[in-house]
């Protein structure tokens, strides 16, 4: 069973640093890309980051330079490192699993980045 647990929001100030951590089980870490999304009020939600069984990432373009996505070796870990954080990026971030080639999709409980001064 997969379950994902997010953890690491909270409130900063414009130009500051977050750090989200997302607690992976169930994962084959060969199989699954792992991913963050966020959703800010009134929106849909967006792929923020994501990183393959590889190591392969990709960015959406609003975040790159940014944001970083790592995993531990395990893949018991999905790291989200947040930099020069900006109003808008305000929103609840969620963590995510995808196994593409039989259409599995799961998804953690969200937690809040609030950016503001």
């Amino acid at each position: 069973q997969v379950q994902l647990v997010e953890s690491g929001g909270g409130l900063v100030q414009p130009g500051g640093s977050l750090r989200l951590s997302c607690a992976v089980s169930g994962v084959n870490r060969n199989l699954y890309v792992m991913g963050w999304y966020r959703q800010a009020p009134g929106k849909e939600r967006d792929m923020v980051a994501v990183i393959t069984g590889g190591g392969v990432t990709d960015y959406a373009e609003s975040v790159d330079g940014r944001f970083t996505i790592s995993r531990d070796s395990a893949v018991t870990t999905v790291y989200l490192q947040m930099n020069s954080l900006k109003f808008e990026d305000t929103a609840v971030y969620y963590c995510n699993a995808r196994r593409y080639d039989v259409g599995l999709n799961y998804w953690g409980q969200g937690t809040q980045v609030t950016v503001s001064s």
